[in-house]
């Protein structure tokens, strides 16, 4: 017969409920009776039945992330910092990726309705909110991240997108660049407010915005290194040809090296190169990548949080909340051209 609850609470001399806010990591009880707990349910090997819980509570304890590319390391750290916070929570995390195709994105968040999920948390593939209003109708529980709409009123965790362009463009300058171009994406919100940021900064300078300097693409976050790669080769091309790159993400900006190399370029002393998300690898490449970190877990981190705020009613779906993370400038060797000329 399967070891119950009532079974370990009649076993350690506890109630019900005590072993069930020690299992929730509850801070109302010691942290001695929870060690107790937990060691009991260790080696009883209990099984809570979710099922039974569901059914008692109307609560599924699973929150749904889809998310347009989990090779891309910027969502996966998102997904796991989010899985940090759940886990504690006896919450699991159901993950899909949409691989930036709309028409996919919706068939996995239909799928996640069709099990009733506490909360969803989404970075959208779509051009618009029109698919996303059946939350609003359904009185789902529903968090962007990374991605927003303008028209669209809805919670949302991500990063200062202007304050990137800015901060990665102004990093170039002051490293000597003057002839600065931008591999962006387009129809999102992150490519579109990076692209602003980069504009601004220029200005800022006195340095002219050269349209022919801007290279934006579709599916920013997907295949970036082989689009990267194109771009900058489209860029190479143009006289005079940049002094330096600032790239909508990591992997383009990786993209953007190779070619330059393959050019026979030298980087940063031709073209100085500066990419965003800060991956964990960026800096063991031949040339350490300088990059913009956004603080990814943090993301997730901080919509797990925002999603229990929504279970518990502590917050309400009718007034958004926007949680915004700082970005931080990381250099590295691929813009360091004052040190190497």
């Amino acid at each position: 017969m399967a070891v119950t609850m009532k079974d370990i609470a009649n076993d350690l001399g506890v109630s019900v409920v005590t072993v069930s806010k020690a299992m929730r990591n509850h801070n109302d009880i010691s942290l001695k009776t929870r060690t107790r707990v937990l060691q009991r349910i260790k080696e009883l090997d209990y099984r809570p039945n979710l099922a039974a819980r569901s059914l008692a509570t109307g609560k599924s304890y699973l929150m749904g992330l889809v998310v347009p590319d989990l090779v891309y390391p910027f969502f996966s750290l998102v997904a796991k910092g989010a899985s940090r916070v759940l886990r504690k929570k006896g919450y699991s995390l159901i993950i899909a990726s949409s691989e930036e195709d709309p028409d996919l994105e919706i068939q996995e968040l239909s799928q996640m309705m069709a099990r009733n999920l506490d909360v969803y948390i989404v970075a959208s593939a779509q051009t618009g909110p029109e698919s996303l209003r059946r939350f609003v109708e359904q009185k789902k529980s529903l968090i962007l991240v990374d991605r927003r709409f303008s028209s669209f009123p809805a919670h949302y965790v991500g990063t200062d997108d202007k304050e990137i362009g800015r901060m990665a463009t102004d990093h170039l300058i002051e490293r000597g660049c003057r002839q600065i171009a931008c591999i962006g994406g387009r129809d999102v919100s992150p490519a579109m407010d990076r692209l602003e940021g980069y504009k601004h900064a220029l200005i800022s300078h006195g340095l002219p915005v050269l349209e022919q300097f801007i290279v934006t693409r579709v599916n920013g976050d997907n295949h970036g290194d082989v689009t990267g790669f194109e771009a900058m080769n489209s860029l190479l091309r143009l006289s005079p040809r940049p002094d330096g790159v600032f790239c909508l993400n990591d992997p383009t900006a990786m993209g953007a090296m190779k070619a330059i190399a393959e050019s026979g370029l030298r980087i940063p002393q031709d073209i100085a190169v500066i990419g965003c998300g800060n991956v964990p690898y960026a800096s063991e490449l031949r040339v350490p990548l300088s990059s913009v970190d956004q603080d990814c877990e943090m993301i997730g981190e901080n919509a797990a949080k925002l999603a229990f705020s929504l279970v518990e009613g502590k917050q309400s779906m009718a007034f958004p909340k926007t949680i915004l993370m700082k970005p931080k400038l990381i250099p590295r060797n691929s813009t360091n051209r004052i040190s190497q000329e």
